[in-house]
């Protein structure tokens, strides 16, 4: 498959047992509710949405995504950029700091496809990177500056005018665009009480507007004020100076969110068709064919209230097992038993039945996989769409 030819679609009309497995399945219809749920709510809000698509890494679930076919959008590696690029996609955040080394892919981007392709950075030595090429090539290159809002990760504090002032001046002399601030509420995700995530969400957004009054006051431009996770997108009650929200997975949905409470595991859109190849009865074993190759090695939800192993267990129509889950997962075998302390019973399932997975970590589980095989509104498999993976 060229990998820089999005369009390629194949239309199936195919029932899941007859599917190859493990293989990666994605509800329509759910990921659809997703989408308008949380482009109404941003509405209400007054802010406009530029979705990420780290997790989708799929021109068709972006085009359901995004607001225009051109855009815009959020990006987590510069293949996504060519990739989304060459579907069609002109406005794109790389939403990871830039290293030097990077800039002349950015740059061919920007050209190849004329995409407006911004970057972001959080220091000074990175200010001079760019403006250092921006002077060798001519391109005025848009920059965000990164600012940290709840010390979960990279970002420049959002009271430290003398380093924001310092990298938007370094900007502004060499030629580059200084496009506005950027943050990011990581640590959010380590939140599962709605007031306490409600709350994050009104510290991010003040984090975000004073980083961009202390840029404005200094006599610098500020247009874009960018925040976003999926979790203080689902619980802001208001976003008075924000522009713009950038959020993911939350089109999809894993059992990480659910924990966190940004979604129901009704919402769920992604699941791991697997095939039961073996018992161990004497232990309560299921042996199925989808291991942490097919699963990803994420037990983030290990961290939760509730720990759901490597995925829970539902049926072929999508319908979970009560108390069954992913106790264990080698590189091709996953091992499926009853919750520990549950009393719930394993069920009679023959060599070759199919299950589906629920996936701790959408993005992870979706990296091991190069396409969805999308269900419609019957359950049947009505389309293939291409995703990507790498850098």
């Amino acid at each position: 498959m060229d990998l820089l030819a999005p369009d390629v679609q194949t239309t199936v009309d195919s029932r899941l047992e007859d599917l190859a497995t493990p293989c990666l399945l994605l509800d329509e219809a759910r990921l659809r509710r997703n989408v308008t749920t949380m482009k109404q709510h941003l509405a209400a809000l007054g802010v406009g949405f530029r979705p990420h698509l780290k997790t989708a890494k799929c021109l068709e679930v972006a085009r359901i995504a995004m607001t225009q076919p051109s855009g815009p959008a959020t990006v987590s590696t510069l293949r996504e950029a060519e990739f989304f690029a060459a579907g069609g996609v002109r406005d794109m955040i790389y939403g990871v700091g830039i290293a030097p080394q990077k800039l002349d892919r950015v740059g061919a981007i920007r050209k190849r496809f004329a995409a407006d392709l911004a970057v972001i950075l959080d220091s000074v030595e990175q200010a001079d990177a760019v403006a250092d090429w921006v002077k060798t090539n001519g391109d005025a290159l848009p920059v965000l500056i990164e600012v940290d809002a709840d010390g979960h990760r990279s970002g420049v504090a959002p009271h430290d005018q003398a380093t924001l002032v310092a990298i938007g001046r370094r900007l502004i002399a060499g030629g580059a665009q200084l496009r506005g601030v950027l943050l990011h509420a990581g640590a959010s995700y380590g939140l599962s009480d709605p007031v306490a995530i409600a709350a994050a969400a009104e510290a991010e957004r003040a984090a975000a507007v004073s980083a961009a009054t202390l840029l404005r006051q200094a006599g610098l431009p500020c247009p874009v004020v960018s925040i976003g996770s999926t979790p203080t997108a689902r619980f802001a009650t208001h976003l008075a100076g924000v522009t713009e929200l950038r959020a993911g997975v939350f089109m999809i949905g894993d059992l990480f969110q659910a924990g966190v409470g940004s979604c129901a595991i009704d919402d769920i859109a992604l699941t791991v068709l697997s095939s039961v190849i073996g018992r161990q009865r004497a232990k309560g074993w299921i042996i199925v064919d989808a291991g942490w190759m097919a699963l990803s090695r994420d037990r983030g939800t290990a961290r939760q209230a509730v720990d759901q192993g490597y995925g829970l267990v539902c049926d072929l129509a999508g319908k979970s097992y009560p108390d069954l889950m992913l106790i264990d997962a080698n590189q091709e075998h996953g091992i499926v038993a009853v919750r520990p302390g549950s009393d719930a019973a394993l069920p009679e399932l023959p060599i070759g039945a199919r299950l589906r997975i629920l996936p701790n970590h959408a993005c992870a589980t979706g990296a091991q996989h190069d396409r969805y095989h999308v269900l419609d509104d019957s359950g049947a498999v009505s389309a293939v769409w291409p995703r990507i993976n790498g850098w």
